[in-house]
């Protein structure tokens, strides 16, 4: 699962040693790993980050 907000930010849950950590990046550069989402508040505002959807790619032979 994956958040943007505004000025580039991201937030994405992703599996680290073995443990569940928000992984969070600026403008694509790496600024924490995160173990909670009060941990991510530090960083940034939670309510300016929307889910982003990642869609797949259209298989024009398929349709």
């Amino acid at each position: 699962m994956r958040w943007v907000g505004v000025d580039g930010w991201s937030v994405e849950a992703i599996r680290l040693d073995g443990r569940q950590v928000l992984r969070v990046r600026h403008r694509g550069y790496h600024v924490a790993y995160c173990t909670s989402v009060g941990e991510v508040s530090a960083l940034v505002d939670l309510a300016s980050l929307v889910e982003f959807a990642e869609l797949g790619t259209l298989d024009r032979h398929s349709v």
